[in-house]
């Protein structure tokens, strides 16, 4: 595309009320290529999608061009939603399989341990401190120690503050697995912080066993 999605005019067609038009009528109007539509689409869906990508990567940058790459496969393949109303699962599950998809690739370059410390994201905050952000750094070099399925279980838990149960289907999970998953990635990281003296000071752990 000639254009990044973010920077294409979020204003309607005449006629099309984002506010008033429902998911099922939105998945419709993709399904049959409507311009209104895909502007919609990306309005009401992307912040949702850019913040999971954004809090799980740590990195805005990779979070905006994950969600160029959903939103296209969205759009591409919105006539093969068979329950148009469940619209945000649809796009929810082409976000999951692009985090899935990147944290592949980061394991096979380590590419996060390369990453300047300008491009992570805090956990609640935007930080200029340098050492907060050196932190956040040695954080996120922790979280991609992690299996692929353990980090999105702890990212899903703890940075997007999803229930377990709500969890187990979007990564196509047992809800005792993600428990067991949930325990070996909290515990990890618990051991792993507690070894880093600034890391420790910084995070309570003892919250993730609640």
């Amino acid at each position: 595309m000639s254009k990044r999605l973010s920077q294409v005019s979020l204003s309607l067609v005449a006629g099309a009320n984002g506010h008033d038009v429902s998911d099922l009528e939105l998945a419709q109007g993709l399904a049959t290529g409507e311009a209104w539509a895909i502007r919609v689409t990306w309005q009401r869906f992307a912040p949702m999608v850019l913040a999971l990508a954004e809090r799980s990567l740590g990195s805005r940058s990779d979070a905006e061009d994950l969600a160029q790459e959903v939103f296209l496969n969205v759009f591409r393949k919105a006539n093969t939603l068979r329950e148009p109303d469940k619209l945000r699962s649809f796009v929810y599950s082409f976000a999951i399989f692009g985090l899935k998809a990147e944290l592949r690739r980061r394991k096979l370059r380590a590419w996060l341990s390369f990453l300047a410390p300008e491009a992570l994201v805090n956990l609640a905050y935007r930080s200029t401190d340098v050492e907060s952000r050196d932190l956040l750094r040695r954080f996120y070099a922790l979280l991609d120690r992690l299996s692929q399925r353990d980090r999105l279980v702890f990212s899903l838990k703890e940075l997007e503050s999803m229930t377990i149960e709500e969890i187990a289907p979007v990564l196509g999970l047992s809800v005792s697995t993600v428990k067991r998953s949930l325990t070996h990635a909290t515990a990890r990281l618990s051991r792993w912080i507690s070894a880093d003296p600034g890391l420790a000071a910084a995070l309570d752990t003892r919250r993730w066993q609640r």
